[in-house]
């Protein structure tokens, strides 16, 4: 899972997720009302609880930034802006072939 989520948010999560469920199989209306309800505020704990996790993730992470220019470790202060700037993915290349060609086939 992400790196800023508690440990006891896993609990939460999969608590909201049999409120879900119990939704999905409620018999009657009132049954489903009554589901709904209890679902509703535990979905506001898991949000509310994952919102200060990420703020507090970011807060360690701007905080350990700092320290490391401070020190003048860029190899540090490099990473911890990669991982606050949050965009982690390596760009996709074009395969090309021995001509330099771009391969747009199977085939090829």
């Amino acid at each position: 899972m992400w790196e800023w989520i508690n440990v006891d948010a896993p609990d939460k999560i999969q608590e909201r997720r049999n409120k879900k469920a119990a939704i999905n199989t409620s018999r009657t209306r009132a049954e489903r009302a009554k589901a709904q309800a209890e679902y509703t505020e535990v979905n506001k704990q898991v949000k509310r609880s994952i919102r200060t996790d990420k703020r507090k993730y970011v807060e360690d992470l701007a905080t350990t930034a700092e320290k490391a220019a401070m020190e003048g470790n860029m190899r540090q202060l490099y990473d911890t802006t990669k991982k606050l700037s949050g965009n982690h993915h390596k760009p996709e290349r074009p395969v090309k072939s021995k001509e330099g060609e771009v391969i747009t086939d199977i085939e090829e």
